[in-house]
């Protein structure tokens, strides 16, 4: 694409069109986006747009487009350059670099946020090493007085540097830390004294203040990232500047800064919290160099807690002044300064007990905004809110104080119990706090996997639960007090292993009783509890919870789950889909008679869903529901399966015709549960779907890749004469697709998968004509990237069809390609690289194989191949009995699926569509070393001598020692 005008006028028609409600307009516009993204010059058109265009909105249309292709495109992933070509020419990557930073720093806000992140993706990558002078370029324009300039130059280091937070430790990160600080600490430092000189400067000035605070932000955010790993010798020179810095702002108060708004956080605010991260990460890492300025920021903190009010805006500093608390009580030698019981009780009175409150914006939140609610409770995403903090910060003060602590404490939880029960419409919130404050108090460790996993002895949990928990639960209503039933239903989920099992039986019922809840985050919590307990493990490692146990619930069970998805707010609700999967897995065949009407709710929910998947989680756990009403049902009875694909294919078929990418990879998975099923023939319905499985644009999309292949293995293992016989014509499209999976290192194993299939089931003379092609291919990609993932399924591979057609065919097959080559293979892969295999079954398919080439081949035995014969022998008794080579050369890096660059669905197996191994040779062979031992003796009884005098000159003594006992488990001898 050439910088011409009209290329900027076609660019600017087809973002203006990404951005129309109708998909019939949005989508083609997008597709072509995507189809011209890999031509020259395409991200500069994008950039001159979004310097030049007059329209507002198509600017940041194009930064936006701009940072999406670039966080797609820019990283070059060794391993992916035949599968992702490399979308961004050199020539192209030379120019955005040189022109990015001026573009960003004149742009308005907006479009300055998304170049920003633009050049933090591109840092990440090409700093240090391919973009040295971006520092320097940054650096250069703290000069310039512009704070508008100054701010984005921040921003960007923010980005770029914020990874330093959590990069593990290696000497590449720590010589890039130190270029960093060299070049920058200084003028980072000149800067925050300079901007705090100009806020005394400007004190009076509001919109001044503002950018200034902005900055002062962002340098205090530049201090935790460069100071995270290790206590730079700069700034620990320079501590007083900084320390004395930021206490005089932690106690600073301008009435300019103040804002109105009660839900938003201010400058002041953000800028008092970073300080207090700060002061937390050096009390934490650098105590014994802070030492000297910490009680002044204790006191200070301490201060400002005790002041602040409760608005929601106040929640991040509150939380993170309550977190430096609470990392400096728990430190030994800070001990001191909370060890009087006045201290202790002025804590609890003044800081934690008011921040455990239950607020209207709590409140709010639980009513209006449960996702939301139910996200940071739950799933511990609370991490800056003022209830987490005090929670943390009782846990930190238990460390040392726990008996004082519980002692406190529990004289409050009494005192709110009994404000509750003078009047539980009015003071349900006491209750709240009062459960609140005993779940900090006995949780001392926990994990999302098994709830709290350490408990304080003083707290009794089952009497709590008892006394104030089972009331609630209890009560006729599930629509009363529902913040108090959730917390009820909370308590049971969290303490599931302190509370003894006949009381968690005991709430079973009631758990399903409050699916009715009205309220989402009810309704969500019991079908959370229910599945956690569900998944509880007891003796001998079944589940706690027996399905006999859970046979009088069944019905009501099922009834209340599907019901529960259709209350408002929760259609697609994933916690309510996971208990429907876990319950299943759970009940197993007690499920069998509810399946023809739960098949149908979960069908009408799929296809109801396939219209706009937005929930991956819930679609996830609805097709491990499908899988497990497959599989429990033609468990119990195989013919059922014909009813399954007669609820399920007209979904299908929708899914395919309609593209639902998301759904598709899924849609192949159970298709392959419901083909392994079939026990003969494959039906009618399935050959119409094979020729469609072949083409091309499907094997584009690397999720599809997984699903599709086990898909093409179950039509071959179930009906290769079929296919055989009727869509012979189709055998080249499956070839084609194993040649293309094989050219990607990424996706070579798969091409594997699928070539060992057609080489088991397809009748011979089907593929003989392509037999010697497939090899040729082989060898081609072994010349061009032999990889151990490649060496590895290659070897399993040729030793599949050493056993299928035989040692001589295979001998010859190498041979009719270039003379003398089967004795390469086996000097040059077999030998050398047999140890590297792993796996039972892929170790077996080797050992079988190899005798097959040691016994029944006669060129081993009479030509030059002969002086490779004990090489070979030695090298399989290695397999048997030498722990696997599991090295990996330093140049192939493997990468996982989250690395993988663009934005393809990802491939998400299916954990209940799990396909059991398979093992080609299990009826063969059971032992292979016994195998060995018996076609040994077979080949010394047809050439006697040989075998032993081969053996006794040139096989080592420990080999030797190793083959006298599988020759005497055999009960055979060598003549």
């Amino acid at each position: 694409m050439e910088l011409s005008d009209a290329n900027l006028q076609t660019l600017t028609e087809y973002l203006k069109k990404t951005l129309d409600p109708d998909p019939a307009i949005r989508r083609p516009a997008e597709k072509f986006l995507e189809s011209v993204e890999g031509s020259q010059n395409y991200p500069l058109l994008l950039l001159t747009l979004l310097e030049k265009s007059q329209e507002n909105v198509i600017k940041v249309c194009a930064s936006v487009t701009f940072k999406n292709y670039i966080k797609r495109n820019w990283r070059i992933v060794g391993i992916l350059v035949e599968d992702e070509p490399n979308k961004i020419c050199e020539s192209d990557r030379i120019a955005i670099k040189a022109n990015i930073v001026p573009l960003m720093l004149s742009s308005p806000e907006q479009i300055q946020k998304q170049l920003s992140d633009a050049i933090s993706i591109i840092g990440r990558e090409d700093f240090p090493q391919k973009w040295p002078d971006l520092l320097t370029e940054m650096v250069n324009r703290f000069q310039s007085g512009d704070f508008h300039v100054i701010n984005g130059v921040l921003r960007t280091a923010h980005s770029l540097f914020k990874r330093y937070r959590h990069e593990f430790k290696s000497n590449e990160l720590w010589t890039e830390i130190k270029l960093v600080l060299d070049a920058f600490a200084l003028p980072l430092t000149n800067l925050f004294k300079a901007t705090i000189e100009l806020c005394s400067t400007h004190a009076n000035d509001a919109s001044a203040l503002k950018v200034l605070f902005s900055s002062l932000i962002l340098i205090a955010k530049l201090f935790y990232s460069l100071n995270f790993q290790d206590l730079p010798e700069f700034f620990e020179d320079n501590m007083e500047t900084w320390m004395t810095n930021f206490h005089s702002l932690l106690t600073l108060d301008n009435k300019l800064l103040q804002t109105d708004d009660e839900e938003e956080a201010g400058l002041l605010e953000l800028l008092k919290s970073q300080i207090c991260d700060n002061a937390a990460l050096y009390a934490q890492k650098y105590d014994e160099e802070f030492q000297p300025y910490l009680p002044r920021f204790v006191t200070a903190i301490w201060n400002l807690l005790v002041t602040t009010g409760q608005e929601v805006k106040y929640d991040l500093l509150v939380s993170n002044a309550i977190q430096f608390l609470a990392s400096v009580c728990e430190r030994p030698h800070y001990k001191h300064l909370f060890e009087d019981q006045n201290t202790l009780t002025s804590i609890c009175e003044k800081v934690i007990v008011p921040n455990m409150e239950f607020r209207a914006a709590d409140e709010e939140a639980f009513e209006d905004n449960s996702e939301e609610y139910i996200r940071r409770d739950l799933e511990g995403s609370d991490i800056d809110t003022r209830r987490r903090a005090a929670c943390d910060l009782v846990r930190g003060l238990c460390k040392f104080f726990e008996g004082p602590v519980t002692g406190i404490f529990s004289g409050y939880v009494n005192s709110m119990l009994q404000e509750y029960a003078k009047n539980p419409s009015v003071n349900w919130k006491h209750k709240d706090a009062a459960i609140y404050l005993v779940t900090s108090l006995a949780s001392k460790a926990q994990t999302q996997k098994h709830g709290i996993t350490q408990a304080n002895e003083l707290v009794n949990l089952t009497e709590f639960f008892v006394n104030h928990i089972q009331p609630d639960l209890k009560s006729a209503t599930v629509n009363e007090f529902p913040v108090l039933k959730a917390d009820g239903i909370k308590y049971i989920m969290i303490f599931r292993n302190q509370v003894p099992k006949e009381q968690l039986l005991v709430s079973i019922p009631l758990l399903i009783n409050h699916l009715q809840a009205e309220s989402i985050v009810v309704h969500t919590y019991a079908a959370h509890a229910l599945e956690r307990l569900f998944t509880m493990r007891g003796t001998n490692n079944s589940t706690l919870i027996t399905a006999a146990e859970m046979a009088p619930f069944v019905e009501v069970l099922l009834t209340n789950l599907f019901k529960a998805l259709t209350l408002p707010g929760s259609s697609e609700n994933e916690y309510i889909m996971k208990a429907i999967m876990r319950s299943f897995s759970l009940l197993q065949e007690s499920i069998i008679p509810y399946i023809p009407s739960v098949i149908t709710q979960l069908t009408q929910k799929l296809l109801a869903v396939s219209k706009n998947p937005s929930k991956p989680h819930f679609n996830h756990y609805m097709f491990e529901s499908i899988c497990l009403s497959i599989r429990i049902t033609c468990k119990a009875n195989p013919e059922a399966v014909g009813s399954f694909e007669e609820a399920l294919f007209l979904v299908f078929t929708e899914i395919l015709q309609n593209d639902v990418q998301e759904f598709i990879p899924y849609v192949f998975q159970v298709m392959s549960l419901l083909l392994e099923m079939h026990k003969n023939e494959i039906p009618s319905s399935y050959m119409a779907l094979f020729p469609h499985l072949l083409q091309p644009v499907l094997w584009e999309r690397t999720g599809n890749i997984p699903p599709l292949v086990r898909l093409l293995q179950a039509y071959l293992e179930r009906g290769a004469s079929t296919i055989a016989s009727a869509a012979a014509d189709k055998i080249p499209g499956l070839l084609g697709v194993f040649q293309k999976l094989i050219a990607s290192k990424a996706n070579d194993h798969q091409g594997f998968y699928l070539l060992n299939s057609i080489i088991e089931h397809m009748p011979p003379e089907s593929v003989d004509q392509y037999r010697k092609q497939i090899f040729i291919l082989l060898f081609q990609r072994l010349q061009n990237s032999k990889t151990t993932k490649f060496i590895k399924s290659f070897l399993v591979f040729i030793n599949l069809y050493c056993i299928r057609y035989g040692a001589l065919a295979l001998q010859e097959i190498f041979d009719s390609i270039q003379p003398k080559m089967f004795g390469m293979v086996l000097e040059k892969i077999i030998i050398p690289e047999i140890q590297k295999v792993s796996g039972q079954v892929e170790k077996k398919i080797c050992a079988v194989g190899i005798t097959k080439i040691l016994t029944e081949c006669p060129p081993m035995m009479d030509t030059e191949y002969t002086k490779l014969w004990i090489p070979l022998l030695q090298a399989l008794i290695g397999l048997f009995e030498l722990p696997e080579d599991d090295t990996i050369p330093d140049e192939e890096h493997f990468i996982d699926i989250e690395d993988t660059p663009g934005y393809q669905t990802a491939f998400s197996q299916l954990a209940f569509a799990g396909k059991k191994e398979h093992d080609p040779v299990g009826q063969m062979v059971n032992n292979p070393r016994i195998h060995l031992a018996q076609s040994l003796h077979k080949l010394s009884t047809a050439c006697p001598g040989r075998v032993l005098s081969m053996l006794s000159t040139s096989l080592n003594a420990e080999a030797l020692q190793y083959l006298q006992g599988y020759l005497q488990a055999a009960s055979v001898s060598l003549l």
